[in-house]
């Protein structure tokens, strides 16, 4: 007993804490979230106090790639970048928790309508994860990239409300109407110019939203490049982008509060 109180009056003086809290990270949207970039190496290595719930809903240390919906399809996303980067900038007592909910080539209207799609019905699965984290620890904010599925001119003119419409439903579902939700911008590296233009204006949408929603952050895409399919980052964007969410969440949400 002397020993460990002597313990603890060490790590007090040094400022240590023995307590920890989970701060829990939602990763919603299509394929450039769950990840297509190409799984190096350095991806797979496993941070401490970086967790992910995994198929089976429980957390396991986290790696690349986090996404498990398609299992062909997987890839480097912005998560566990954006976790890495988080890390370092954050008391030591804090661990992190990943929930991967992303889906590829899922519109907007689609998240809206709960679709079944890929074998997964899309929101009933989001709300399930959401509903986990009052478990897991304290939901900090939601990590959004999607719409390259929307960029075209059927569903351009509906995508503003329909983003909005989505985020209000995250955050009733999430008992938090100022849950802070970080948006990743599409890239603008597509192919056709066609293509394009329509990601810009999307892109536009996006910032627009933000711009009315004091909540609401846009990452940017700019500089960012794609793998030879001109749609998903490749994996160095990757991880340049999760650093960009992790930088945004620290200047615009962490250091206010």
């Amino acid at each position: 007993m002397r020993n460990i109180l002597i313990l603890l009056i060490a790590m007090s003086t040094l400022g240590c804490s023995t307590k920890t809290e989970k701060w829990v990270f939602v990763l919603a949207g299509q394929s450039n979230m769950a990840g297509r970039g190409v799984v190096e190496p350095q991806d797979t290595i496993t941070t401490e106090g970086i967790y992910t719930l995994n198929e089976d809903m429980q957390l396991e240390l986290a790696k690349d790639p986090l996404h498990f919906y398609e299992p062909k399809l997987k890839g480097i996303g912005p998560g566990y970048p954006f976790a890495k980067e988080l890390k370092k900038n954050i008391p030591n007592s804090v661990e992190i928790v990943l929930v991967p909910t992303a889906l590829g080539a899922s519109s907007i209207s689609q998240w809206l309508g709960d679709s079944l799609h890929r074998g997964v019905h899309l929101y009933s699965n989001f709300k399930t994860r959401l509903d986990s984290t009052k478990k897991l620890g304290d939901l900090k904010a939601i990590l959004w990239l999607q719409g390259e599925s929307d960029a075209n001119p059927r569903d351009l003119p509906n995508y503003k409300m329909r983003l909005e419409e989505l985020f209000q439903r995250f955050r009733k579902d999430a008992g938090n109407d100022q849950l802070p939700i970080l948006v990743g911008e599409v890239g603008t590296y597509s192919e056709p110019e066609s293509r394009n233009q329509d990601w810009k204006t999307l892109n536009g949408i996006i910032n627009e939203v933000a711009n009315a929603d004091s909540n609401t952050y846009v990452i940017s895409s700019k500089g960012l490049a794609s793998n030879s399919d001109h749609i998903h980052y490749n994996a160095a964007s990757q991880r340049t982008l999760g650093k960009r969410f992790a930088s945004k969440y620290l200047n615009e949400v962490y250091q206010k509060q």
